[in-house]
């Protein structure tokens, strides 16, 4: 057992974790150190940290009953009113260990992420789908129990857009989650007609995903002067934000910050932020960022490319953004980065902090950005002439002759531009670029 000393605070709580034939001590304790991340990102504070060595979780109550005994007196010696356990309970489970911890709430890692995507929701859409999110999971293990529903009062577990509601018996509860949805269908409606007017326009997009507080918000501002709150806690940034960005070839790409990964992130906040998550599925490239100072940046990454593969956008054009490389030291034992390359899979270590490196981040955007790109020549009527600035704006043009009928261009793009200009494709001039 592990224990660490208290903070005096009005947030405080007892973290528990389970180590098990299914994860290791050394994957727990890594687990629970972002799990007293999160809490500090919440506002609360980390009295003391527990845990347990078992071969599997207990049905009823999670751990056996001589650690919850344990667990009990660890919270009245450290005045600590509410326990977290870095797991998903079942709702009988919560029911069950706080009949045995007495006044001791009791939350688990899902909630503590859902308190926190209350907190930085600032869009519309992004705080209907906290409330959904909130509602569907928290309703069964709130509604309909006096107990659970008197700690509605505020907190860490319990605030946000939807907290009010959980008041509610389970029909308006029902029927709020309705509303919800159809409120967000319509919002994605509106997604949806943007995201196709982007494509018209046939500026490149990237989205800019990573684990959280891998830097992501930091690139955006750093490239774009976004203005993003960009701050060294987990999950400062929820909503997604898009600016366009000039490369200094003079190429326009679009950049989209997105909601940061995490482990173990619930498949229902995967689903219930799937319109932000989609940025990453309609990107035409994604930059990866990776926190190269933090020792379990592998992990990291593994669990990030592991989160875009279920959602479809594993095999896109990839920059690889190994970011606070200034903090590294030659002997501070971190990993080494991995810089192999391929023709769609650049890598390059940054700052985007101090901006070191931005230069080189740059040029293996261009790069990726032409990967596949071919010379082809355009015949455009003079009545559409309008044409050409089209090409002008999405392509590389190295030639025009004015023709008295015609204008002959030719252009190095990608096959998206070709098949927006398809009407006037007279072919490849020698093949790719």
């Amino acid at each position: 057992m592990n224990y660490t000393e208290p903070n005096i605070t009005e947030s405080k709580a007892v973290l528990v974790g389970l180590a098990t034939d299914d994860t290791s001590r050394e994957e727990c304790e890594i687990s629970m150190a972002e799990l007293r991340r999160l809490l500090d990102t919440a506002g609360g504070e980390t009295a003391a940290i527990m845990i347990q060595q078992r071969h599997t979780p207990d049905v009823n109550t999670y751990l056996g009953s001589g650690k919850l005994a344990e667990l009990k007196k660890l919270c009245s010696d450290f005045d600590a009113g509410m326990a977290i356990f870095d797991t998903e309970l079942t709702p009988s489970q919560i029911r069950n260990i706080e009949d045995c911890l007495g006044d001791i709430t009791v939350i688990d890692r899902s909630m503590l992420i859902l308190d926190i995507f209350a907190l930085h929701a600032v869009t519309a859409e992004g705080k209907l789908q906290v409330e959904l999110a909130q509602l569907k999971y928290t309703a069964p293990r709130l509604a309909g129990q006096g107990r659970e529903m008197s700690r509605l009062g505020g907190g860490i577990g319990t605030r946000g857009p939807g907290e009010s509601k959980l008041e509610s018996d389970r029909r308006y509860i029902k029927k709020r989650i309705q509303g919800l949805e159809d409120e967000l269908e319509a919002l994605e409606t509106q997604r949806k007609t943007m995201r196709a007017s982007r494509d018209r326009s046939g500026i490149k997009k990237a989205a800019i995903v990573g684990y959280t507080n891998a830097g992501k918000s930091t690139l955006l501002n750093r490239l774009t002067d976004a203005g993003i709150l960009a701050e060294d806690k987990l999950f400062a940034t929820l909503d997604p934000t898009t600016r366009k960005f000039t490369l200094p070839n003079s190429e326009t790409v679009l950049l989209t910050d997105t909601v940061g990964f995490i482990r173990n992130l619930p498949h229902h906040l995967i689903k219930a932020f799937s319109s932000t998550l989609e940025e990453a599925v309609y990107a035409d490239i994604l930059i990866i960022i990776v926190d190269a100072s933090d020792p379990e940046y592998p992990s990291q990454l593994e669990v990030t490319e592991k989160l875009l593969a279920e959602l479809g956008a594993g095999n896109k054009p990839t920059l690889l953004v190994y970011n606070k490389c200034d903090k590294e030291a030659a002997d501070d034992g971190l990993p080494m980065p991995d810089l192999s390359e391929n023709e769609s899979r650049k890598t390059v270590c940054i700052s985007a902090l101090t901006g070191q490196g931005t230069d080189v981040f740059c040029d293996k955007l261009i790069e990726l950005l032409h990967s596949g790109k071919r010379r082809v020549k355009f015949v455009i009527p003079n009545k559409d002439a309008g044409m050409l600035n089209i090409l002008y704006k999405n392509a590389s043009v190295e030639s025009a002759e004015y023709g008295p009928d015609s204008i002959t261009a030719v252009a190095v793009c990608d096959s998206k531009i070709r098949g927006m200009l398809g009407a006037y494709d007279a072919g490849d001039c020698d093949g790719a670029e």
